[in-house]
């Protein structure tokens, strides 16, 4: 019996991890022919609609995108916009989410019931678009950090992260002298860098894939994102940048260059993702369990 059970289960176990390797295998497909399709050149890619190992390998797209001075700059502007954006979101999310998770904190009911509001409804973008202006932030970087400097969802799942908080720790601050701030910035915070490195891998990604909020308040070229100027490869038909570096006579290579597109918009998000793995996953783990 005890025989018959253990061949039982390895056969289910067999199955499980078949089924899995079928649906591992199907969702890293699509990534897979993305890649490849990179690679290959525009003639192998109009007889091959489908590749997942090129015949011939063609670095042409990739020449194409990096053939402007302007990709690099732009590349700088996106890390510069990446990391000062998240730094922002990161410490006004954190400056918010503490005092709500207090619960000695006047119209704290109040409060939350204006950000949940923020979450079913907004202003809409012509007006966020007229605050902007009015304020002076158009053709800045602040126009891309301000708006949305707080995620709601992101603020309440991290105010649930504080209140999981012993309530001795922040009575042995106090005794040591510290104030609310210093008690958040020096004892809160550094406890919670599951919490703040998951969301700050969400801002982070949010900030390097936006391009919609840089080309309706960048007026200024030399200012743009990379996601933008990828953008302006895709959707232009003879190529050529506003740079003189780049060559006139430059003719985007046709299929490719939205693969090759995807794979430069998609690499430093893979490159920092396993950094920041460790504490994402315990993070979600942590907000599942007891948000």
């Amino acid at each position: 019996m005890l025989e018959s059970k253990t061949l039982s289960h390895r056969m289910a176990d067999g199955v499980i991890i078949a089924v899995l390797s079928i649906c591992s295998f199907l969702m890293l497909l699509p990534f897979i022919f993305i890649l490849s399709g990179s690679f290959v050149s525009s003639e192998e890619l109009l007889v091959r609609k489908f590749v997942i190992i090129p015949h011939h390998f063609s670095f042409e797209a990739y020449q194409f995108i990096f053939a402007s001075k302007t990709i690099y700059h732009s590349l700088l502007i996106s890390i510069l916009i990446t990391v000062v954006g998240t730094f922002i979101n990161v410490l006004l999310t954190a400056l918010m989410a503490y005092p709500l998770s207090r619960p000695t904190l006047l119209y704290r009911k109040q409060l939350m019931l204006l950000v949940v509001f923020t979450m079913l409804f907004s202003g809409g973008m012509i007006p966020t678009y007229l605050i902007v202006k009015s304020l002076g932030l158009l053709n800045t970087y602040w126009s891309l950090w301000l708006p949305t400097a707080i995620s709601a969802f992101n603020l309440i799942l991290l105010k649930s992260f504080f209140q999981q908080m012993p309530d001795g720790i922040e009575e042995a601050a106090k005794i040591d002298g510290c104030n609310e701030l210093q008690t958040l910035l020096k004892i809160i915070m550094p406890l919670s860098m599951p919490a703040i490195a998951t969301f700050s891998l969400f801002y982070a990604v949010g900030h390097w894939n936006n391009y919609f909020h840089a080309l309706l308040y960048i007026n200024d070229a030399d200012k743009w994102p990379i996601q933008v100027w990828l953008r302006q490869i895709v959707i232009l038909s003879n190529g050529g940048f506003s740079d003189s570096a780049a060559s006139s006579e430059a003719v985007i290579p046709p299929g490719t260059i939205k693969y090759a597109i995807i794979v430069v918009a998609t690499i430093p998000v893979m490159i920092v993702y396993p950094f920041l793995q460790k504490h994402f996953a315990k993070g979600v783990m942590l907000g599942s369990v007891k948000g």
